[in-house]
């Protein structure tokens, strides 16, 4: 039904495009292909656009509530999608996670106080608490020699102490495309209740989870786990609508509430942009067939890049990933330090991604790329990265 809309190859460069419009300062040369920040080059559903051009017929753009038919399209897709159970009352908007992120860090911290995060991981977790004045506890994750990631609880254990207040889960992973399994969250939550540690659970790629493997909710977890969850959760990653800056945050416990409802009054959120209620409830309303034939599209991207990596006797490898469309790239094996490897990435590939050393010091030797893109992109991406195998 969609196949030929999300094949589409889109020109982006005079849309202002992040991703295209910054290559220039990221890599001091306009000549590579962007698949670096974490936005899809694929169109954004045409169900969802048709919605907005629908609203922009009405010629008045003023003050609008969120409506509460969006928060509960979201509420009908997340128990239809992931058998998450959420009452409207606890739920608020934001324009972002990274927003909700610094909100969470002023409700249940203060200055000084330590903030868990499981390093490699998505590198502002780790610039919200610094720039709070709260202090990073590093607690990564472990890695087996076949290259699988899981917690490493008893270095959390045994770093834990009074001052350890939030924990910033991201769930599914980025940018090791972990799915967590319910038996290692399960285990994570219970060194958290024991400890009287409040968990933040940046969930905005739930929906990008390939098969098998399933989404768990840490908040479905049992009653008293989800009364120590803040919950992120949206549209963006999913339906391409980052530039829409909605999603919303959902905190079941009253008490907890009230503490992220102080702070966020604070700062007079509002209620974001008007175009943005119509894509966030259009996506929720209407999503579901969207969805499903997007994740057969990447999985075939995932297929091509591992296919052209396996003829060159593993000096890129990378695991398959379980959830997002970021996969993360093991270049060990070419032994260059960082700066090394980025600049080959850059001048014999002429690929723009993200250096595995932004998501901490335990990316070291690895690239992340963002293989949400067209297929006549994703092979245009390899042809390079095959260029680039055959130079060294």
């Amino acid at each position: 039904m969609y196949e030929k809309i999300i094949s589409q190859n889109i020109d982006r460069l005079k849309s202002n495009s992040e991703k295209y419009s910054l290559r220039k300062k990221l890599f001091k040369t306009d000549d590579v292909l962007p698949m670096w920040v974490a936005d899809m080059d694929i169109v954004t559903p045409p169900f969802i656009v048709d919605k907005i051009q629908e609203r922009l017929r009405h010629p008045i753009l003023g003050y609008e509530q969120m409506p509460d038919s969006a928060y509960n399209a979201q509420i009908e897709w997340m128990k239809r999608r992931h058998d998450l159970h959420v009452n409207r009352e606890w739920m608020r908007y934001s324009h972002s996670v990274v927003a909700s992120i610094n909100l969470a860090i002023k409700a249940y911290t203060d200055i000084g106080d330590k903030i868990i995060v499981q390093t490699p991981v998505y590198f502002p977790f780790m610039s919200c608490i610094a720039n709070n004045e709260r202090h990073i506890l590093k607690n990564p994750l472990k890695v087996d020699e076949d290259g699988d990631y899981t917690f490493d609880l008893d270095d959390l254990k045994s770093k834990i102490d009074k001052d350890t207040k939030l924990l910033l889960l991201c769930s599914p992973h980025n940018p090791v495309g972990r799915v967590w399994r319910e038996d290692e969250l399960m285990a994570l939550a219970e060194v958290c209740l024991q400890n009287n540690i409040k968990v933040f659970a940046d969930e905005i790629h739930c929906d990008l989870v390939f098969k098998p493997h399933k989404h768990i909710p840490f908040s479905s977890l049992s009653d008293e786990i989800r009364d120590i969850t803040v919950t992120a959760i949206g549209p963006a990653k999913t339906f391409n609508l980052a530039g829409l800056s909605i999603s919303t945050v959902v905190i079941a416990d009253e008490y907890m509430r009230k503490s992220f409802d102080k702070v966020y009054d604070s700062i007079h959120f509002a209620e974001g942009n008007i175009l943005s209620h119509v894509a966030f409830e259009s996506a929720y309303m209407d999503g579901d067939v969207w969805l499903d034939e997007l994740m057969e599209y990447l999985t075939c991207n995932i297929q091509l890049l591992q296919d052209t990596l396996s003829r060159y006797d593993n000096r890129l490898t990378c695991k398959y990933p379980q959830g997002t469309y970021l996969v993360w790239l093991n270049c060990k094996q070419l032994m260059l330090n960082d700066r090394e490897l980025r600049e080959l990435f850059i001048k014999k590939a002429k690929l723009g991604l993200s250096p595995g050393i932004s998501f901490g010091r335990e990316g070291s030797g690895f690239m992340r790329i963002n293989i949400a893109v067209p297929q006549a992109t994703m092979k245009k991406a390899l042809k390079r990265l095959t260029h680039m195998l055959e130079f060294i």
